[in-house]
């Protein structure tokens, strides 16, 4: 809700009203300052001040608010001009001088919502990263590919002499055929090759 807070010394003693948009008073729509209680919504005892002297109230259209004079032969000075006639916004800062009073405006609250407008065209950046990853998926399906291809070949003949632990044994380099360690000296009994240069590898204890 739109606000604004007052702050002033009167009888010695700090002071803090909040006026709200809306807010219940006298006349309805303004909030009206002076010294009478039966017309004024925010009382002061300074005898400078007139029994009615200003009024604030929210001016929907400008989204502000004002203050508007109503005593002629004591015009009230905003931020050191002097309000004869008519009204003048009200901002964060602002001093009001009723006779030889002052309230200041201490604080403006006005609530707005437009800017969240501004979000919705964000949407469209997202599909612009959806694409890459597709290309980026694309390039990568070849490489997953080649990879299980050549280790396969590369792995391949130490599978078939993988048994469970058991014997180790002599693979013959030519046939691939898999001896005890008592061949080495003799040679592959299945193809008579040398076994100076077989590789050692496991076999099963029933081989």
């Amino acid at each position: 809700m739109n606000a604004l807070t007052l702050q002033w010394h009167d009888a010695g003693q700090e002071r803090t009203q909040n006026i709200y948009e809306q807010q219940p008073s006298k006349n309805p729509g303004t909030v009206r300052i002076g010294r009478d209680p039966l017309r004024c919504d925010i009382v002061v005892s300074n005898p400078t001040v007139s029994g009615l002297h200003v009024e604030i109230f929210f001016n929907s259209q400008q989204q502000r608010f004002y203050i508007r004079n109503l005593r002629s032969p004591n015009p009230p000075l905003v931020d050191r001009q002097q309000l004869a006639q008519g009204e003048l916004p009200l901002r964060e800062g602002s001093i009001i001088q009723l006779g030889q009073m002052e309230i200041k405006v201490i604080s403006v609250a006005i609530n707005g919502i437009p800017p969240t407008i501004l979000t919705p065209p964000a949407p469209p950046i997202p599909p612009i990263g959806t694409t890459q990853p597709t290309k980026n998926l694309i390039n990568q399906q070849p490489n997953n590919q080649q990879p299980p291809v050549q280790p396969r070949y590369h792995q391949h003949p130490p599978v078939p002499p993988a048994p469970p632990p058991g014997v180790y044994g002599l693979e013959c380099p030519k046939c691939h055929k898999v001896s005890p360690f008592e061949n080495q000296q003799v040679g592959c009994p299945w193809c008579g090759t040398s076994l100076a240069a077989a590789v050692s590898v496991l076999v099963a204890p029933n081989h």
